[in-house]
């Protein structure tokens, strides 16, 4: 297992947690995440020899971990600029512990995403040619 790209490429994923907070509204952030999916999956294929599914789902593991801590941290701000999410997680179950609740349904999203980035990386490895040895 390559831990030094799996922790390379999860800085996408911290860059995108700081950057939901202050910048990138609620509607455009599906279009980043594909665009760092699609990324992600080609340095993986590009750099590593097996492994490639597992590889992917680690990295949105990590981006997890940074997605969901920024946003726990900066609750108040992140809430400010993500009022749909602010409706949405007013009607869910614990949403008197919105913070609590962020904590829960965040390694939730990291697995789904891991499922997906996971497929990207594999599916990336069939389509990208290894460089020669």
């Amino acid at each position: 297992m390559n831990w030094s790209l799996i922790f390379k490429l999860s800085l996408f994923g911290l860059a995108m947690a700081f950057a939901t907070v202050y910048f990138i509204p609620q509607h455009v952030e599906p279009f980043c995440w594909l665009a760092i999916f699609i990324i992600c999956a080609y340095i993986i294929a590009k750099n590593c020899s097996a492994d490639y599914f597992l590889t992917g789902f680690l990295v949105s593991l990590v981006n997890c971990i940074w997605i969901t801590a920024a946003h726990v941290l900066l609750f108040k701000t992140y809430m400010a600029g993500h009022p749909m999410e602010a409706a949405n997680m007013a009607k869910m179950p614990m949403h008197e512990h919105p913070r609590r609740m962020m904590l829960v349904v965040g390694p939730i999203i990291g697995v789904i995403s891991g499922l997906v980035l996971g497929l990207f990386s594999f599916v990336a490895s069939k389509l990208v040619k290894k460089p020669a040895a």
